[in-house]
């Protein structure tokens, strides 16, 4: 889970800031990785944030989906 969270907070955006993190268990001894971001809208599209980052290689070893849990918008 220290790899996942690593290869999370690697990347690296003007406008993006990575927050807390917490890992919250599911089931069965699966857990998941919660963290909180702050983005600049003008800057930071979430779209290619998702697909062009999080989503492709080397990143992918270690994350299988992305889930948005609460959008705000300033």
């Amino acid at each position: 889970m220290k790899k996942l969270e690593e290869a999370v907070r690697s990347v690296q955006m003007p406008g993006l800031t990575w927050g807390a993190s917490k890992l919250i268990p599911i089931g069965y001894g699966i857990k998941k990785l919660t963290i909180m971001m702050t983005i600049v809208d003008g800057l930071v599209p979430v779209d290619n944030l998702i697909e062009d980052h999080l989503t492709l290689e080397p990143n992918n070893e270690y994350i299988q989906s992305v889930d948005i849990v609460a959008f705000n918008k300033i």
